[in-house]
């Protein structure tokens, strides 16, 4: 059936009588936060104790707004007879807000769980140089970041919490078994202890 001459234009009308209607609402901001969403993409968070200076998320930034500086130290060897080895140590972490187009990338590709979305907001600038915050702002913002939504009732167990569960239930059935062990190989040394003589034989 082809369609009625001058409906669309009655419905775009009908929409325009609806939203005239309706009660304005004005937010009042700054005197009122605005309510966001949870994961609201704010500004970028670092944990840097999970950084281990990869290089991923600034290799995988399109706009190329990651600075990251490190350097390498020396670990001495965990037991003796051991050769030392050499890790990267985080020293600068920037991010240039005013290049970010906020894509997430870096978060997704980030294998240590080091950026987390911030749903902070407020972080204008006067000046487009300071625009680019460096690791210590970006870890005041880490504690802002939500918790992430609770797991599906009927998911599975991560691997991670599954293999620590099982590692810790091995420690502690070894831990039940060595205990009555090491009573009963007390009890004979007690019995086999010469006795005092009384003091009427001495």
């Amino acid at each position: 059936m082809p369609p009625v001459p001058g409906s669309g234009l009655a419905k775009g009308l009908a929409v325009t009588l609806r939203t005239m209607t309706k009660k304005t609402v004005t937010e009042q901001y700054p005197e009122h936060q605005p309510e966001l969403p949870p994961r609201t993409r704010g500004v970028i968070g670092l944990f840097e104790e999970n950084c281990t200076v990869c290089m991923l998320c600034a290799r995988e930034c399109p706009d190329w707004c990651i600075y990251i500086d490190s350097h390498k130290e020396t670990v001495p060897p965990a037991a003796p007879g051991g050769r030392e080895r050499s890790r990267n140590v985080l020293d600068r972490f920037a991010i240039d807000f005013a290049l970010c187009m906020y894509c997430g990338i870096c978060i997704e590709v980030c294998p240590f769980d080091a950026l987390f979305w911030s749903p902070e907001f407020e972080y204008a600038e006067t000046d487009i140089h300071e625009l680019t915050h460096e690791r210590d702002k970006l870890r005041e913002w880490m504690w802002t970041v939500p918790a992430p939504p609770a797991l599906d009732p009927g998911a599975e167990e991560p691997k991670e919490l599954a293999a620590a569960r099982k590692a810790a239930e091995k420690l502690a059935a070894a831990q039940a078994t060595a205990e009555p062990a090491a009573g009963h190989a007390t009890e004979p040394a007690a019995e086999s202890a010469p006795r005092p003589a009384p003091e009427g034989d001495a």
